[in-house]
């Protein structure tokens, strides 16, 4: 019996787990120290590192670019997670979706009370985006898994 609580309990925390710290690390990175003028220490060396020759305004253009193109990304992540985590229950990509939706918006909120941040509904459409990519680049693997067509 211990075991399979062991076990029971081992498979819960590696399906939440990752789930809660990748969401605290999301609400994290909506406060003030992952700013634009916060990033831009690090990101705005390495662009003019690349780009040597390109103007202010372009490299302000690529560093809002690469900040929009991160949250696709974080919330595809945080979107696999969700599934990973809600995988015993039905239709869990479409609770995977709501809840990354919902994050979305509580970090957007976040940062509407924020003076150094800048709160847009653009931002909450980027983050479902970033979870509807996962999911489908999620769904073609499994596809493919099967041995089914894309």
């Amino acid at each position: 019996m211990k075991v399979f609580l062991a076990d029971q309990r081992r498979r819960w925390l590696t399906a939440y787990a990752p789930l809660f710290v990748w969401t605290v690390l999301t609400i994290g990175l909506g406060s003030g120290a992952a700013s634009m003028n916060e990033t831009s220490r690090f990101i705005r060396p390495l662009l003019e590192w690349l780009f040597p020759a390109a103007d202010a305004d372009t490299l302000y253009l690529y560093h809002a670019a690469i900040r929009k193109l991160a949250h696709v990304f974080q919330y595809g992540v945080l979107c696999l997670l969700a599934v990973n985590a809600f995988r015993s229950v039905k239709r869990s990509y479409l609770i995977a979706l709501s809840y990354i939706s919902a994050i979305a918006v509580i970090d957007e909120l976040q940062q509407s009370l924020d003076p150094t941040r800048t709160a847009t509904p653009v931002d909450v459409v980027l983050d479902i985006v970033g979870g509807l990519l996962a999911l489908g680049f999620l769904h073609l693997i499994r596809r493919f898994r099967r041995g089914g067509e894309a």
